[in-house]
Order: structure tokens, then C-alpha cells, then sequence
């Protein structure tokens, strides 16, 4: 069965990452804390035994962590978030895919384990959706495209987890969830996160 993990990240930008954490620590550490998490992300993501697809948000980084075997380097498309997944999954799909899982690169605590997780979890199950703590999702996996979950979302808001399982269930897909963990989006997500 043929497996993807796609991984969605940005260039470690100064004023380009993590905006809001800078408010509270400035521009240079917020920078230097998303170099730490993309080292983890790739660290918890390279052990992991299926094919990995790097989107970039803006432009491909062709001398960096993700030039290492097994992860193969794209382009995020112009549309918005919701967006932008839908498109990175139905490339996946198209290519013959049959289980795929997406991560960003914010969450400190999410481990190779997890991940597995997720992949196991389609055993069974249509959908699998990590929640995180900020009220959206730090994974989710589907083993079909279900377009509608990127659709008509207030993204970066409260709610995106509870809307996205509402219509889980109205379309009657089945789903599991994993364990709530926190996305660095503050400084105190990032103190609780090293915990």
C-alpha cells in the first residue's frame, strides 16, 4: 500500500514565521524557534518508513534538511490554506497514494509515534485528525480526498476542529482522533510545548 507523508513548511524568514510569536519575543528569536521546530519536525518525520513530500510555502530550498534521501521537495499552490491542502492531497491521491497524512511544522510535541499512529489508524478508518490545543489540527490523514474538509473553514481560528469533525459525521465519514497537543503560535505555547 502505498503511503505519503506530506509535510507543509516555510523558509525561516525574519518577519516571514511565526508573526505572532514575534510580537511577544521579536523577529530574531521567533526565526530561531522555527528553525528548532522544522529540526524537529524533520527529525520525528525522517524515521517515519513512506515516501515524504515537502511543500514549501513560497520558494523550493534546494540546499537544506529536507535535500536528505527520502523526502521529496514541491511547491504549496496559490490558493489559501484550506486550499493549498486540498491540492497537496489530491496530488498525493492522484499519484496513487492510498494513505495519506499532512503535518505542519509547529508542533514540538508531536513524535514519530504519533505519525504511525496516524497511518494505523487508517487501517480502520476513513479519516484520522490530530487536534490541537488552539482549537484546529496539528495531522490529518485521509485515505480518499473529502474536499469539503477544506472547504468553507475559518482557518487560524477556534473552531476548525470542531467544524471539520461536525461534518465528518454529516457525511457520515468515519474517523478517529489522536491525542490534543499544542501548536507554537505564542510564547507560552512554545514554553509549555518544551515541557
Amino acid at each position: 500500500m502505498k503511503k505519503a507523508l506530506i509535510i507543509f513548511v516555510r523558509k525561516p524568514e525574519l518577519g516571514k514565521v511565526k508573526t505572532r510569536l514575534a510580537v511577544s519575543v521579536g523577529n530574531e528569536k521567533a526565526v530561531a524557534i522555527y528553525k528548532e521546530l522544522l529540526q524537529h519536525t524533520y527529525e520525528i518525520s525522517r524515521s517515519v518508513s513512506v515516501l515524504k513530500f515537502v511543500y514549501y510555502a513560497n520558494t523550493i530550498e534546494e540546499n537544506d534538511m529536507w535535500s536528505a534521501e527520502g523526502f521529496i521537495k514541491k511547491l504549496q499552490s496559490a490558493a489559501g490554506l484550506g486550499g493549498k491542502m486540498k491540492d497537496a492531497f489530491a496530488a498525493q491521491v492522484n499519484e496513487g497514494y492510498e494513505k495519506v497524512v499532512i503535518i505542519g511544522s509547529d508542533c514540538f510535541q508531536l513524535t514519530t509515534a504519533i505519525i504511525q499512529q496516524a497511518f494505523e489508524l487508517l487501517n480502520r478508518h476513513e479519516v484520522v485528525i490530530g487536534p490541537a490545543k488552539d482549537g484546529g489540527y496539528y495531522l490529518l490523514g485521509m485515505k480518499k480526498l473529502h474536499g469539503f474538509i477544506f472547504e468553507n473553514k475559518n482557518w487560524s481560528t477556534e473552531t476548525v476542529f470542531t467544524d471539520t469533525v461536525h461534518e465528518l459525521k454529516k457525511h457520515n465519514v468515519s474517523f478517529a482522533t489522536l491525542p490534543i497537543l499544542t501548536d507554537v503560535d505564542t510564547e507560552e505555547d512554545w514554553l509549555l510545548s518544551k515541557k
